[in-house]
């Protein structure tokens, strides 16, 4: 079976959640729901689930092998930094937007103040 997309629907800077992922197989069977979770070891999937009873969860679809795990793991990881990499890039051209913008203000003000200046002369 093989991994044909991967799509990061969310991603979250805060809490332990960090994206919500989607896993198609073979162009013919999609996993919606897998999670990516920071945990004390680093990051992790989370198959989908459901709550069960008292507070248990069982997971609604999973790997039978761990090769299938990491295989699925790996997938994930790889599409999940490059969406931490576009919007580490998006931040970045905001924040340069921004300090240009500051610095174009900045330049009219001080025009400004020497048109002021001029007139009362």
């Amino acid at each position: 079976m093989r991994i044909t997309d991967v799509r990061i629907r969310k991603v979250n800077d805060e809490g332990k959640m960090k994206a919500v992922v989607s896993v198609t197989f073979d162009d013919e069977f999609v996993v919606h729901d897998i999670k990516v979770i920071e945990g004390q070891n680093g990051l992790f999937i989370a198959m989908p689930s459901r709550k069960m009873g008292e507070g248990d969860f069982r997971d609604i679809a999973h790997p039978l092998t761990s090769e299938t795990r990491n295989r699925i793991k790996a997938a994930i990881f790889e599409e999940y930094e490059k969406v931490l990499e576009e919007k580490a890039e998006e931040a970045a051209v905001k924040q340069a937007a921004l300090q240009e913008e500051a610095v174009f203000e900045e330049e009219n003000a001080e025009k400004e103040e020497v048109f002021e200046k001029a007139a009362i002369l």
